[in-house]
């Protein structure tokens, strides 16, 4: 059973970057052929992808975040990274990570609510 959990800080002021931390459980991440992708949920709206990191290490971003979203992963831990940069108050969502693309998810963390404020 694979598992997902997103961590990091859950309040970000306006401008600084985000982070956040997905690590994964019960199956590795360099597994082929699999995509690991994070996704957002604005409040009061529907799922955004944001994009993905594969099972090679490569990324997309999804074209209304490329300028500002970076993935990378640290295969000794089992883990992928998101980074948000010049975050606005926009940008407050519940955090997912996810194994698969969009409409073809199959595991999921729980989600971690991320407020940009000062």
């Amino acid at each position: 059973q694979v598992q997902l959990q997103e961590s990091g800080p859950g309040l970000v002021k306006p401008s600084q970057t985000l982070s956040l931390t997905c690590t994964v459980s019960g199956g590795s991440i360099t597994t082929n052929y699999y995509y690991w992708s994070w996704v957002r949920q604005p409040p009061g709206k529907g799922l955004e992808w944001i994009g993905y990191i594969n099972y090679a290490g490569n990324t997309y971003y999804s074209p209304s975040l490329k300028s500002r979203a970076s993935f990378s992963r640290d295969t000794s831990k089992n883990q992928f990274f998101l980074q948000l940069s010049s975050v606005t108050p926009e940008d407050t969502a519940v955090y997912y990570c996810a194994r698969g693309l969009p409409e073809e998810y199959d595991y999921w963390g729980p989600g971690t609510q991320v407020t940009v404020s000062s």
